[in-house]
């Protein structure tokens, strides 16, 4: 352990020496990076992450500042975290701890070195200690328009004279759930990807301009290396790891919701008194689930601080009143009858209608649609 220290002291005193010469007539004796991670396994590490890296030859020091940290010991953190409050902070570590951590995790770290004036240097360290400090350290994090990426942009961007404008890196016709599908289908995150699709509503279809186009790590990389010695210095990858791909899933959620509406034609197919009854209880658990997703994309969309969570178009197929139709399937009442009609015709309407919204819709959700259709024509007709 001391060993370890004393070795990662040595090299970080080299290191400063190295560039001293080269910074002789930089007064702030500063060098400053923005490091970038790629995607790791999890759903939370699956699109990336960036930090800026300062190496202080002054006091011999070299931290990596990073916007992507919470506390998980946060009282009501689950609930925070669902409702959009939760807040993030700034956070700093040694820099070979940080990359140790990324590497032991699988996952590949690139440095750009900024091509920085002195006195951008400085004003760009002073506004990261400044943000440090207890009052200034934390923020409400917004996937998209507020994150670990876009923070580190802002404050380079902010600083820099004449003020610079990053070139787009997607087509200009990119909407953000294009651009996080490009890491779900990547990633074989084909469950994530249809959750995502349900939670996330018609905002998330807008088209991104170069600059929304930053919120992703590695588009804002990117975009510094396409801009060019403007803005970067010098630019190079850590390490390299060899890295396995992932296996294509046979189990997709397209192979399920298919397999689910098959099951339920399959039983509708058998008369006798047990199957009657299974198909009952089936039915009504198919509609109380259904019922319940409707009144999480409610609560999603009204009393959360999810932007992209609202204007949500699977309310179309997956309606909050199913949670009280769930328990009257058996009911002969004509206005209960009527209700069962209403919903089969608006899903013909849906289904109509799919590929026409201004939400795009995920496909594998056509067939539990298709099944919602069946089941309520069936059970409006018995």
């Amino acid at each position: 352990m001391i060993k370890g220290i004393l070795v990662r002291s040595i090299f970080i005193i080299l290191f400063c020496n190295s560039f001293q010469f080269v910074q002789s007539q930089d007064s702030s004796r500063l060098r400053i990076s923005l490091l970038t991670c790629t995607p790791g396994d999890e759903l939370y590490a699956l699109f990336g992450h960036s930090a800026i890296r300062v190496v202080d030859s002054n006091s011999v020091q070299d931290n990596v500042f990073n916007y992507g940290t919470f506390d998980f010991d946060d009282k009501n953190f689950y609930l925070k975290f669902i409702r959009g409050k939760l807040l993030y902070y700034i956070s700093t570590e040694p820099f070979f701890d940080f990359r140790d951590y990324y590497r032991s995790t699988g996952r590949e770290m690139t440095e750009q070195v900024l091509n920085l004036s002195p006195q951008e240097k400085k004003d760009l360290y002073h506004a990261l200690l400044n943000n440090l400090k207890e009052e200034n350290k934390y923020y409400r994090y917004d996937f998209f328009y507020d994150n670990c990426t876009t923070r580190l942009r802002d404050l380079i961007l902010k600083g820099k004279h004449p003020p610079l404008h990053l070139p787009a890196v997607e087509p200009i016709n990119t909407s953000f759930r294009d651009a996080i599908h490009q890491y779900l289908n990547h990633g074989k995150q084909y469950w994530s990807k249809l959750g995502i699709d349900i939670l996330l509503g018609a905002r998330t279809d807008k088209k991104m301009t170069a600059e929304e186009q930053e919120f992703l790590p590695n588009n804002l990389m990117m975009a510094l290396e396409k801009e060019g010695p403007d803005i970067i210095q010098s630019q190079k990858k850590l390490y390299s790891l060899n890295l396995s791909e992932k296996s294509e899933p046979w189990f997709t959620p397209m192979v399920f919701t298919i397999l689910l509406l098959a099951g339920f034609i399959f039983l509708g197919r058998y008369k006798n008194h047990k199957a009657k009854i299974l198909q009952q209880s089936l039915d009504g658990l198919l509609f109380f689930c259904i019922g319940l997703l409707g009144f999480i994309l409610l609560f999603m969309w009204f009393n959360t601080d999810h932007s992209m969570t609202k204007d949500n178009y699977n309310l179309l197929w997956a309606w909050p009143t199913h949670l009280v139709a769930a328990f009257i399937i058996k009911s002969r009442k004509k206005a209960v009858r009527v209700y069962w009609l209403i919903t089969a015709l608006l899903m013909i309407l849906v289904l109509a209608a799919w590929y026409f919204l201004p939400q795009s819709m995920n496909p594998a959700l056509i067939p539990v649609v298709l099944l919602l259709l069946y089941r309520s024509a069936m059970i409006y007709n018995h």
